[in-house]
């Protein structure tokens, strides 16, 4: 039976009957494992409506209650980490080690939120003039929508919703349609830590349902993260329409290697980082800059390693990869290794010939890499989003990092090599948001924030982390002088202080 797939709104599910849906399939078998509804407007308009009525109340819920709920919530997810992790599982198709570890770091940023009583502190400051205290108040924004990607369907939502209810708004959640059942999931954990009805609703669907948060009214701020030109487009028009915007687009990370770099734990990360979750992450590594001499032995080291790589059906124990999401997204990528050698790139490993330990009728494709790429290419251009790694040859360090520099993306890169003087230049110099020094995946844990560079972020705000209770949060300065009898002022008849 496929199951159906509903909205969150006002504490429960959704009773209404959708006028259009989408297909949720099982990435591993190619199989229609779920319908999810797709809200049109009167949907968007309840969700946000619901979200309004409850910030009324939420917004004054004390800090020591908030945070009990935070912390109620952090144990039940932990209770129900691997529930979530196989849901990932079934509707993404990463592997459930990868699985796992999207709800580890979601976890952390929990924790981080329930410090909230302690993060939401303001200034004083006693006697800026004669007898005037002036200071600040932090203060919820109101409704707030957050639009999830589809590859990391439980992690990303974790990092703006915890905070964003921590510092007194109240949520519409869009997760992507393609894998939608976790954030369902996670807001039934919600209510049952004692959260509020209203305070977050998810409401499933396509460009309606986010243009319907853009332009809303009393939505007050979006958080966004996906593909750039999505991510100018959600800007814009939030911004256009009065809204606070922090939208994180796409990436081109490289991983630069220098020649006196451990080529073994190079070629370890560099496995790793462009394959993992067949390479549906933002922080992926997909151009590897091969410093001369190394490239060739470089090369032969990572062609090594994914001739190894065990591709197939995520559930399954020892696959380290598994399907890409949807079989449109497979044929695209897949589209590039034609495009790769039509170009002029050496197709050094054809994913399309790697062995798959999973049915047929998956979305499937293997790991690939290219050698001897040029900048002018599509496959260094765009942003593949997939299993597909480019080896890049740079004759200095210096051409390495104006490589970096020149690419319109900012998020993440990486540096391999043995040398403190290089890696200190490299942190210095290089304009990329996120930096690993012998780490290929910078992800900062959940007390700094994340984002990008350039046009790997639209807004000036990151996400989760400090960061992120700024961008939930606007804030007051109040100006206060208290007329004292005893010190000269006028008596008004209230009673005295002293």
């Amino acid at each position: 039976m496929i199951a159906r797939i509903s909205h969150w709104i006002d504490g429960k599910p959704w009773a209404g009957v959708a006028e259009r849906s989408g297909d949720v399939f099982d990435p591993a078998t190619g199989e229609v494992a779920g319908r999810v509804d797709f809200a049109s407007a009167a949907e968007v308009d309840e969700a946000v409506g619901a979200a309004a009525r409850a910030f009324q109340t939420w917004r004054h819920t004390s800090l020591a209650a908030r945070s009990r709920i935070l912390f109620a919530f952090r144990e039940l997810l932990n209770e129900h980490k691997d529930e979530l992790a196989a849901t990932v599982t079934a509707e993404h198709g990463k592997v459930l080690d990868d699985a796992a570890g999207e709800v580890g770091r979601a976890i952390e940023n929990v924790e981080f939120a329930c410090g909230i009583p302690a993060l939401l502190k303001g200034g004083f400051s006693e006697n800026a003039s004669t007898r005037v205290d002036v200071y600040s108040l932090r203060q919820p924004l109101g409704v707030v929508g957050v639009v999830s990607p589809f590859n990391f369907p439980a992690m990303v939502p974790l990092w703006f919703v915890p905070n964003a209810i921590a510092c007194g708004n109240t949520v519409v959640l869009k997760p992507s349609e393609k894998d939608p059942s976790a954030s369902v999931l996670i807001a039934d954990l919600w209510a049952r830590a004692g959260l509020p009805d209203g305070v977050l609703n998810v409401l499933h669907g396509d460009k309606v349902a986010v243009d319907g948060l853009l332009t809303h009214p009393s939505v007050r701020g979006i958080s966004f993260v996906g593909s750039t030109p999505i991510a100018r487009y959600v800007y814009e028009t939030g911004t256009a329409n009065g809204k606070r915007v922090q939208a994180l687009g796409g990436a081109k990370n490289h991983m630069v290697v220098l020649p006196d770099a451990d080529l073994d734990l190079a070629a370890d990360a560099a496995v790793s980082a462009g394959f993992g979750s067949a390479g549906e992450r933002c922080m992926a590594i997909s151009v590897v800059v091969a410093v001369d001499p190394v490239g060739d032995e470089l090369v032969e080291r990572i062609r090594d390693r994914m001739a190894r790589l065990r591709v197939g059906d995520g559930r399954r124990p020892g696959c380290e990869m598994g399907p890409l999401v949807t079989a449109a997204h497979r044929d695209r990528v897949t589209s590039y290794l034609d495009t790769g050698v039509g170009e002029g790139a050496t197709l050094a490993v054809d994913g399309r010939d790697h062995e798959i330990d999973g049915p047929d009728g998956g979305f499937w494709l293997g790991p690939t890499l290219f050698d001897h790429v040029r900048r002018d290419m599509s496959v260094y251009r765009d942003e593949i989003f997939g299993p597909v790694l480019s080896v890049v040859r740079a004759q200095t360090y210096e051409q390495a990092v104006g490589l970096i520099n020149d690419n319109p993306y900012g998020n993440g890169t990486a540096i391999f090599t043995n040398d403190g003087g290089a890696a200190r230049r490299f942190q210095n110099e290089v304009e990329v948001g996120m930096v690993g020094v012998n780490v290929p995946i910078p992800v900062p844990v959940g007390y700094y924030s994340f984002g990008g560079w350039k046009d790997s972020l639209f807004g000036d705000t990151h996400a989760y982390g400090p960061d992120g209770l700024h961008f939930y949060t606007r804030t007051k300065v109040v100006t206060s002088r208290w007329l004292d009898p005893s010190h000269g002022g006028v008596n008004l008849g209230f009673p005295r202080n002293d």
